[in-house]
């Protein structure tokens, strides 16, 4: 198969979950099909794409992206109109000109390539390629949980609508038309089958390619520590983390429990939040964590607002650390696995629970230990490239196909 991958940008450095899922499962499909032609903006990447990746050819646009305001008063959602630029256009004029057996649009930010080559003269014909939408998120349901729960002034609430009715009409255009759409976990791919009835869709949830902790022992004498790992850039991510520290932070420092936050984030957000900190500690991005995992009892997932599958988990796992978890961010993970974590169904029951089971090491242990041991051999990127691979040589069959574990 001749394929074609359309990103927002090329996946490097891969510092968040959008990127790692990416890169990961392009370079994945990239092996199974025999090779993939992967393009996206490359201004202002830190690190160069290999240049001699055997699955993957990286082509980088540069002239870097449109500015805020103009993506602002773009009819396109925020995250595409920013990526929409006339070179990214010129340089799909020139790619959509060759014959291609496949072309997946990646993220809904692709949404505006979608159009342009359906647009083109070999989109309209009978000789156009297979077309896969590879989803995030069901974005829809995410923007709307981000504009209807904010604390926000309103004008920035009222942004916050606006976006979500355009990525509502977007998100829905790419599932539409396209031959294949695939779900990062089941409870998308639910959704998607509601808004799009009778679309081709299949579950891809990630894989694991990280570090792996061979062994290790959780001991009353590992530090009252809990850990949360994420890039905290995105409107969603920032109000999870307002809400929880709202109430964590004080029970974390009545209770002597060090709460460490890792990833990077805005520095007007980092001054909002700093100044009232007791328990928790804001550190960036970390080149390397290591030292933060080893030294934590416990490590927390609390994203009560966007959807999708948080790849954290996997990081957690694959070096040792117990979960704790609001119940609606483990979306996606196997009945094994999250048999092995702690889940809330609140904000302040999460924080709770983490006081409530901080100092019994012995359960932590026991709870990472299970949790490596169902989870270890069930994400490999390279059976997620095979899926969408063989997906997208099938026939369409007008069903809904959950990608088994393995």
């Amino acid at each position: 198969m001749k394929c074609l991958w359309i990103a927002r940008e090329i996946p490097f450095p891969a510092k968040d979950g959008d990127r790692i899922y990416a890169g990961q499962l392009a370079r994945a499909f990239g092996q199974a099909v025999g090779g993939v032609t992967y393009v996206g903006i490359g201004d202002g990447v830190a690190e160069a794409p290999p240049a001699d990746d055997a699955e993957v050819r990286w082509l980088s646009v540069g002239g870097g992206r449109r500015r805020m305001l103009p993506a602002l008063l773009s009819p396109l959602p925020l995250v595409a109109a920013m990526h929409d630029t006339p070179a990214f256009r010129a340089r799909l004029d020139a790619l959509y000109a060759e014959p291609w057996d496949a072309i997946v649009f990646d993220h809904y930010g692709a949404g505006p390539a979608m159009q342009q080559y359906l647009a083109s003269p070999i989109g309209r014909s009978a000789r156009r390629a297979r077309i896969a939408y590879v989803s995030h998120n069901h974005e829809e349901l995410v923007l709307r949980a981000v504009a209807a729960e904010s604390d926000a002034g309103l004008v920035k609430r009222l942004g916050f609508w606006q976006n979500y009715w355009k990525t509502r009409q977007l998100e829905r255009y790419l599932t539409r038309h396209a031959d294949l759409v695939t779900a990062i976990t089941p409870e998308d791919a639910a959704s998607f089958a509601v808004t799009t009835p009778g679309a081709e869709i299949i579950v891809l949830t990630p894989g694991y390619n990280g570090a792996v902790c061979a062994a290790r022992q959780i001991s009353d004498a590992t530090p009252r520590h809990v850990l949360m790992i994420g890039s905290f850039h995105w409107a969603a991510k920032q109000e999870n983390l307002r809400q929880f520290l709202k109430v964590a932070d004080p029970l974390f420092a009545a209770h002597n429990i060090v709460f460490d936050v890792v990833g990077g984030m805005p520095e007007a957000l980092r001054a909002e939040l700093a100044p009232g900190l007791k328990a928790t500690r804001l550190h960036g991005f970390v080149d390397d964590p290591a030292p933060l995992f080893d030294g934590a009892r416990l490590a927390l997932v609390p994203e009560a607002i966007g959807g999708g599958f948080k790849l954290k988990f996997l990081d957690y796992l694959f070096r040792r650390l117990p979960v704790a978890t609001l119940s609606d961010a483990a979306a996606g993970l196997p009945a094994p696995v999250r048999a092995a974590m702690i889940e809330a169904d609140t904000l302040a029951s999460l924080a709770a629970s983490v006081v409530a089971h901080i100092d019994d090491a012995a359960r932590l242990d026991q709870l990472q230990q299970r949790a490596f041991a169902a989870g270890s051999s069930l994400f490999q990127w390279r059976d997620r490239g095979a899926q969408l691979r063989d997906a997208l040589r099938a026939p369409a069959t007008a069903l809904t196909k959950e990608a088994s574990y393995g």
